[in-house]
């Protein structure tokens, strides 16, 4: 798939990393040319030096061979210009990264396929990080209507040694929740699991549940926010 990338930001350099990783042929614009120059020999994808909603720069950069195209530049009116000259060219796939939510409904008119949040994200993974410090991490689907939630398997934690057979008999097990993923340690692979499968100390699981099942899921399970390890992590604005 060709992804023509609007701004080379560190949301845009992003991207273009782990798009390339998975194989797709990347382009990126960037008016700064030494972002342009850092994406090209420090990632090793294409970058054009200009406006990202200038029609000869989007043309020089192939935009009507392009499969997709992720608006990411720094201002929501800009990506607003970007998704309305993407769809005059007949690109139906495009992403937009919004900063401001007012900008939802004009992003949705002008015909973008997914609106990203960036604030949003943020807040909601902080929130979930205060509200629920044993849960690795939490994704929420259908509006918040059903959560996934990737929590460890300490030695101590009621699950542990037991099958998922037994979990899911269990009557005290949070109606309604499933086991759906399980990864033996942090570098295994994610495997879906069976009857059979046996939760080892030291694993980690992947549960859907509803949004009022959080809290019971995790008393369930045992899991105590020690068992977290304590990371500092900083990262870069986006």
């Amino acid at each position: 798939m060709y992804v023509l990338i609007g701004g080379a930001g560190m949301m845009g350099l992003g991207l273009a990393q782990q798009l390339l990783n998975l194989g797709h042929t990347i382009a990126i614009i960037d008016a700064d040319p030494l972002a342009c120059r850092f994406v090209r020999e420090k990632i090793g994808v294409m970058a054009f030096e200009g406006s990202a909603v200038s029609t000869t720069v989007l043309l020089e950069a192939g935009i009507r061979q392009a499969n997709a195209v992720i608006a990411a530049l720094r201002d929501d009116a800009l990506n607003l210009a970007l998704i309305t000259l993407s769809r005059s060219y007949g690109i139906s796939h495009i992403v937009v990264r919004m900063r401001d939510r007012e900008f939802w409904e004009a992003y949705r008119l002008a015909g973008a396929s997914h609106i990203i949040s960036t604030i949003d994200l943020a807040v909601t993974t902080m929130v979930n990080a205060i509200e629920y410090p044993q849960v690795e991490s939490m994704m929420h689907f259908e509006q918040g209507q059903v959560e996934v939630l990737k929590l460890p398997v300490p030695g101590d934690c009621y699950v542990a040694g037991r099958t998922v057979a037994q979990i899911a008999q269990d009557p005290r097990f949070p109606t309604g929740s499933l086991i759906i993923g399980y990864q033996c340690h942090a570098h295994g692979n994610l495997e879906i699991p069976n009857g059979s499968t046996v939760l080892e100390a030291g694993s980690t699981i992947l549960v859907v549940t509803r949004p009022e099942m959080v809290h019971p899921m995790i008393d369930y399970l045992g899991i105590h926010a020690s068992h977290l390890p304590t990371l500092e992590v900083s990262h870069p604005t986006l």
